[in-house]
């Protein structure tokens, strides 16, 4: 090479780094890596791309756990790959809501079941501090802090997700329309209609003040606020497994009410699924639990109590208005394995005298009962609030009035 060509090939070196650094640029864009420099060179090599999973967090009371609290944490769960859950601690509650009617380890066993979360962390704080905000980002490696479309305001009026917005780390969800604790609450309320008078008329005031809801008014008459919820076949497949058993699987099968879903209710089917492969769960009609336990049960409806059941990561199926009784001709058609029942009950639930509704599984040799690892019913999360009268009465004044000025300022939101 002549010296005099020297200027020639350096460019043209100079050309091919720039075309090979372009070239690789475009591999990083199309083929999932990053440029990595080489000083000596000046020139860039790929290299893949860390598969990091997106993680989320949303936190809440979750007290008196609903269907609208699992739609929430299954909308949250879509905006990433793992979703973390904070539990309000007991302490918070009461400083900024009022006593729960949970404790910590039913509100924390009831997050826990939700098939949708992966992460649980108890004592949360009320508010997202910016402390607590970047041990979220830090620790716990949350790229995204969610919540509902429905405001979270503080004692002093402040927004406790304030830090979050602005940071850039936060995002909205939907509220599930057509339920909340408050309403809950008025619904549990209507049940001491069936007890005596004289401790009806003790609780009489704090019955209207909860079962009047948040859309209605004064003149509505209570035995109208049942539900307000609008079922849809989206809805029940959202929160569907949409698999069956395989052929040689050994289904279990357990029924009930369900009602108020709780911790003593995710306990049994926990220890109910242990026994097979499939757990097939029957929820009664609204009609056989009214016969049994009064004309004000159940206090959540047959579609309220399915979705609540199929939210939980230990059903794998639901029969929606399951028969009081269990017939041969139900465990041919489901191919039932084992049938099993708990040891707690409602007391109204089985009357002496009754015809046994598990008498074909009994005689096939396919029943079994369960221990109850919980002693908990509907009855005693009811007692619990007829308890608490003046602490609920307070309670539910001041959600009341936050639910009033959400639903007059709400609008549309995009989701599901």
């Amino acid at each position: 090479m002549r010296y005099s060509d020297a200027p020639q090939v350096a460019q043209l070196l100079v050309a091919g780094l720039i075309l090979a650094a372009a070239v690789l640029g475009l591999s990083s864009h199309f083929l999932g890596f990053i440029p990595v420099a080489i000083p000596a060179f000046g020139i860039f090599l790929p290299k893949k791309k860390e598969n990091r999973r997106v993680r989320v967090y949303m936190d809440g009371c979750f007290d008196l756990m609903h269907y609208g609290h699992a739609n929430a944490l299954r909308q949250a769960r879509a905006l990433g790959d793992e979703l973390v859950v904070g539990v309000v601690s007991d302490g918070e509650i009461e400083s900024n809501k009022g006593p729960p009617v949970m404790s910590m380890d039913e509100r924390m066993a009831m997050v826990r079941s939700v098939k949708w979360v992966d992460e649980v962390i108890e004592d949360a704080p009320y508010a997202i501090n910016e402390e607590f905000m970047n041990k979220l980002f830090t620790k716990y490696r949350i790229d995204y802090i969610i919540h509902g479309d429905d405001p979270c305001l503080l004692p002093d009026g402040s927004d406790a997700y304030a830090h979050a917005k602005k940071a850039g780390r936060y995002k909205q969800i939907k509220r599930t329309e057509g339920v909340s604790s408050t309403d809950i609450v008025g619904r549990m309320l209507l049940c001491v209609r069936d007890r005596p008078p004289s401790e009806i008329q003790n609780h009489a005031s704090l019955q209207r003040q909860f079962s009047h809801g948040h859309s209605h008014g004064p003149d509505s008459h209570p035995q109208t606020q049942i539900s307000h919820f609008l079922p849809t076949s989206r809805r029940i497949v959202q929160f569907s497994n949409g698999k069956g058993p395989r052929p040689d699987a050994r289904i279990v099968y357990i029924d009930g009410a369900f009602d108020l879903f709780h911790a003593g209710h995710v306990a049994i089917l926990e220890r109910a699924k242990a026994l097979g492969d499939f757990l097939l769960v029957g929820i009664h009609t609204d009609q056989t639990v009214r016969t049994r336990r009064g004309a004000h049960h159940p206090v959540m409806n047959l579609h309220e109590r399915s979705l609540s059941v199929l939210s939980c990561r230990y059903a794998d199926e639901i029969i929606i208005g399951a028969p009081w009784e269990v017939t041969k001709d139900m465990v041919t058609t489901f191919n039932i394995s084992l049938v099993v029942h708990g040891t707690v009950a409602e007391t109204t639930d089985f009357k002496e005298g009754d015809f046994d509704p598990y008498a074909c599984p009994k005689q096939l040799g396919k029943f079994k009962i369960l221990e109850s690892p919980r002693n908990i019913t509907t009855s005693t999360i009811i007692a619990r609030i007829v308890a608490n009268h003046e602490a609920f009465r307070k309670r539910n004044e001041k959600k009341a009035e936050s639910e009033r000025r959400y639903y007059a300022n709400k609008q549309f939101v995009n989701g599901d």
